[in-house]
Order: structure tokens, then C-alpha cells, then sequence
């Protein structure tokens, strides 16, 4: 047998599969055109489905920072370091449920769950307009928090087992899409939806609670008409008489999908406690999270805040919305750049730093400019800070992936940047405080450090990634050029990604499988 290894540890390669991730033997049985229409047919279907989902999510999740221009803190009867625990209450829901909510959508399935969660969220949602009183504020954002909580990993989920993974990497793209469209479009719904205040009595951010909460309630709706749960029940909650596919479309869509990645054909396996010991050992990870630690904290305090930031120049307060509209709409195709020079030139650790440097100088023209009285010269810096604020964090992790060994240190290692993700978000919520309104000198300063703290981790990564990949290149020259002729068969297939993987992004690589089916 061969010594030859293509196991390496090429920080630019996903590890192949362990030898109890053997594949599947199966057949392609189908023409080119015929998978073309079938996988044409789920884009349709799937696709606006998961993405109006994500658009609702950030519209009830963000219409708060809208309603603020509109005296929202005033008429409710809280001060702005209140309402900040109400937001720290948001993230501290989604934490605590997030997991829960997932045990839920594997065993119920993503049709019906989504479909819930959509129904719930956009309940809650609604009836924010009712609060008054400090009590009610913490309440309604806890459980909006809780409704939320696995929404966005259950649509990563659901992509990964419809598409295969070079094409899940575009469609996460179009998933998130619907996050950044909504977090732009909703600064704009609102500069209109505002201007009801006084009808029926009532303010304008009542009117932006109903009329948004009550959309997403519609939008369940259509979710559960159309969304189909999975291939063993291609069929929507409200209509299970109805099969979305015919039998030939899913034998196409289901055994490419396997051919692709066998795993997704096997019974998920539990994670024992020598991979939680690997995963939380491996020191990699933990700079991955804290690098998402310092990118989202400031970025979720921003989001909060930019219309009345926008406010405090001396623009109109329904006019500040739309304004702070301006650079999440620049941050669409910003992202979509970005995310292609990551997968296309492979450059994983490059895109993530010029993020994070692009995302701090954005901090640090908003400190400076604090001091200018020119109100064009201030709002240009809430515009750049909104344009490169969100996109470093799915780039980091898809390089995080690569820095895992296996499967399951990838499930592990999605669940670690999940949490930390959203302990950013309850940290973030108390930057920006009363007393240091409105120029928000320290908060721009503590912005500034954090950014900072996470661009130097992303150095070290970097530079750990450069010293692998040369010691690779050096393992690869000392073989001899009859072993790297003669590799053995079991060596020679594609890396593949396990069924319990969590998240679509870590199964986007840069390799061509060797071997699409193994017979034996």
C-alpha cells in the first residue's frame, strides 16, 4: 500500500473523510437537461421561500432602531439604557433557545418549523405595539428573541440538503440577501410608515409594529403553502395532499445531492466527548470566535442606532431612516464582491482582514468626524461604517471551516460562532448609552479598540494559515514521484461535509471531488 497522503494539513483544503465516512454506491441515471429543469424548478420554489423568511425576520428584529426617531423611548416610558437591556434581552432569547429550537426542526422537519416560527415571531412582533413600561419592553424583546432563535440556521440547514455543496455556496448568498435587503428596506418602509402618526390616535412606530408584524404573519402563510419540508415529504404544511415535485424530479434532485456528499444519505451519529475535547482544544477555533466576537458587538450597537446617530445631525427624524437606509444598501453589492473573491480566488484570511480594516476605519472617521460640524462630512461616515460593517462575519466562517479536521469539529465549531455571535449582541447593546449622547465620543472609542483587538487576531490567523500552507508544500516535495502517482482509492475521495453539519457556508470548498460514486 501506498504511503502517499493527501491528508494534509493545507489550511486552503477540507480533510477527507474519516474511515467510518465511507460513501454511498449509486448511479446517475439521468440526462444533463433533465437535472437542469429539476434543480431550475427548486430554485424557484425554495429559494424565494427561505429568503422572504429571512427579509421578515430582519424586518421585526430591526424595526425598534427605526421607531426610536419617532419617540418610541419617550411615549413608552423608558430611558435609553433601559431600552439597551431590552436589546440585550434579544440576543440573550436567541442564545438560550437556539439550540432547543433545532432539536425542534429535526425532529418536526424545516416546513412546519419555519412555517411556526414565522407565525410566532411576527405575533410577537405585533403586539410590540402595545407595550408600555419597562416590563413589557423587556418581555416582548426576550420573547422575540426566543421565536427567532434558530430561524437562520434552520434555512442554512434546509439549503444543505436540497443543493449540493458548490452550489449551496451561492444559494447562502441569495439567503442572506434577504437579510441585507430587509435591514435596508426596513429603514425605508419606516420612513413612510412613520408619518401615520395620529392615525387612530395612535404613534407611528404603533402603526410600524402592526403593519411589519403582520406582514411577517402573511408571509408564514405563504411558507406554509409552498414550502416543501424534505425529500421524504416534498409536500408544504397547509397543503400535504399536494407532492411539489414529481417522483422522477426527486429521484434526480435526491441522488445528485448523495452523489455529492454520501453523508447526507446516513443516519446522523451522536458526537461523542473525545470530538468536544478536540473541537474546545483546538485553539484556532477559539480565535475564530473571538474574532466574531469583536466584529459583531460594535456592528449590532451600530445597526441600533444609526437613525437616531443620523438624527443628531440635524436631518428630520422621519428623514434620518431613509438616510440610514443609504449604506445597507451599498453593502449588498459590497458583499457579493467580497464573498466572490473569497471562494473564487480562494483568498479566505485576505477578505476577512480587509473587512475588519475597512469596518474600523469606518469607526474612526465616525470618532473623528464628531468633532465637524459639517453634517455631509458626519453622515459620510454612518454610510461607510453601514457599507463594510456586516459581511467579514459569514467570510469568517468559511474560513473557520477550513481550520477543522472532521465533521463533527465542524458542527462543533458552527455552534461556537453561533453563540458567539449573539453574546455580541448582548455586549453590543450597551455601547452606546445615555450619557454619551449624542456624538457617542466613547462609544466610537470602544468601537475602535474592539475592532482592533479582532483585526490582530485575524493577523495571526493569517500568518499561522501562510506557515501551514509552507510546511505543506514541503511535506508534498519530500514524497517521491512514484507515491504521488500510485495514491490509493480511499485516498483519493472528495473531502464531504456530515449530515449534522449545521451550516451550509462550511461545506463551500475549493475542490473538485476525484471520485463522484465508489463501487465496490
Amino acid at each position: 500500500m501506498s504511503t502517499f497522503k493527501i491528508k494534509s494539513t493545507n489550511p486552503d483544503e477540507y480533510p477527507l473523510p474519516r474511515d467510518d465516512e465511507e460513501g454511498l454506491t449509486l448511479q446517475r441515471d439521468w440526462t444533463e437537461d433533465e437535472e437542469v429543469k429539476a434543480k431550475r424548478k427548486l430554485d424557484l420554489i425554495i429559494m424565494p421561500l427561505l429568503t422572504l423568511g429571512f427579509f421578515c425576520l430582519q424586518l421585526d428584529r430591526g424595526n425598534i432602531a427605526n421607531a426610536i426617531t419617532d419617540r418610541f423611548m419617550e411615549d413608552v416610558g423608558v430611558t435609553q439604557d433601559q431600552f439597551n437591556v431590552g436589546q440585550q434581552m434579544l440576543s440573550l432569547g436567541i442564545v438560550l433557545f437556539e439550540i432547543p429550537s433545532n432539536m425542534v426542526l429535526y425532529r418536526v422537519g424545516p416546513g412546519k418549523w419555519l412555517t411556526l416560527q414565522l407565525f410566532l415571531f411576527g405575533t410577537v412582533s405585533t403586539f410590540q405595539a402595545f407595550q408600555k413600561g419597562y416590563g413589557p419592553l423587556i418581555a416582548t424583546r426576550f420573547l422575540l428573541g426566543m421565536t427567532e432563535s434558530g430561524f437562520i440556521p434552520g434555512g442554512l440547514w434546509t439549503l444543505s440538503t436540497w443543493y449540493t455543496r458548490r452550489e449551496t455556496a451561492k444559494r447562502v448568498m441569495i439567503f442572506y440577501f434577504g437579510n441585507q435587503f430587509g435591514q435596508a428596506s426596513s429603514k425605508l418602509l419606516a420612513y413612510g410608515i412613520l408619518h401615520m402618526r395620529g392615525v387612530g390616535g395612535k404613534p407611528g412606530w404603533f402603526w410600524l409594529f402592526v403593519i411589519m408584524g403582520v406582514f411577517t404573519v402573511f408571509s408564514g402563510c405563504i411558507l406554509g403553502l409552498f414550502l416543501p419540508d424534505s425529500f421524504k415529504n416534498p409536500r408544504s404544511t397547509f397543503l400535504p395532499g399536494v407532492c411539489m415535485f414529481t417522483e422522477r424530479e426527486l429521484h434526480i434532485l435526491n441522488r445528485r445531492v448523495l452523489l455529492d456528499d454520501p453523508m447526507k444519505g446516513k443516519k446522523k451519529k451522536r458526537i461523542g466527548r473525545g470530538a468536544f475535547k478536540k473541537a474546545f482544544s483546538n485553539w484556532r477555533l477559539w480565535v475564530h470566535f473571538l474574532i466574531t466576537l469583536c466584529n459583531n458587538g460594535p456592528q449590532r450597537a451600530f445597526d441600533t442606532y444609526s437613525p437616531s446617530i443620523v438624527n443628531s445631525f440635524g436631518f428630520a427624524s422621519l428623514t434620518s431612516n431613509a438616510l440610514a437606509s443609504v449604506g445597507l444598501f451599498l453593502q449588498i453589492p459590497t458583499s457579493f464582491s467580497f464573498s466572490y473573491v473569497s471562494d473564487h480566488f480562494n483568498k479566505r484570511g485576505e477578505t476577512v482582514m480587509a473587512g475588519f480594516s475597512m469596518h474600523l476605519l469606518g469607526y474612526i472617521f465616525n470618532r473623528i468626524f464628531t468633532e465637524i460640524s459639517l453634517r455631509g462630512v458626519r453622515y459620510f461616515g454612518v454610510v461607510w461604517t453601514q457599507t463594510f460593517g456586516t459581511f467579514s462575519h459569514p467570510l469568517n466562517i468559511a474560513w473557520m471551516s477550513l481550520a477543522c479536521e472532521d465533521s463533527e469539529e465542524r458542527a462543533l465549531a458552527m455552534a461556537m460562532v453561533i453563540m458567539g455571535a449573539n453574546i455580541a449582541g448582548i455586549y453590543g447593546a450597551q455601547i452606546f448609552r445615555q450619557d454619551d449622547r449624542p456624538r457617542y465620543r466613547r462609544g466610537f472609542s470602544i468601537n475602535i479598540a474592539v475592532l482592533t483587538v479582532g483585526l490582530s487576531l485575524a493577523v495571526v490567523r493569517y500568518i499561522d494559515d501562510r506557515l501551514r500552507r509552507r510546511r505543506s508544500a514541503e511535506q508534498l516535495q519530500d514524497q517521491s514521484p512514484s507515491e504521488h502517482n500510485s495514491p490509493d482509492e480511499d485516498e483519493l475521495k472528495a473531502a464531504r461535509p456530515s449530515a449534522d453539519q449545521p451550516h451550509p457556508i462550511l461545506i463551500a470548498d475549493d475542490l473538485k471531488p476525484v471520485v463522484t460514486h465508489v463501487t465496490r
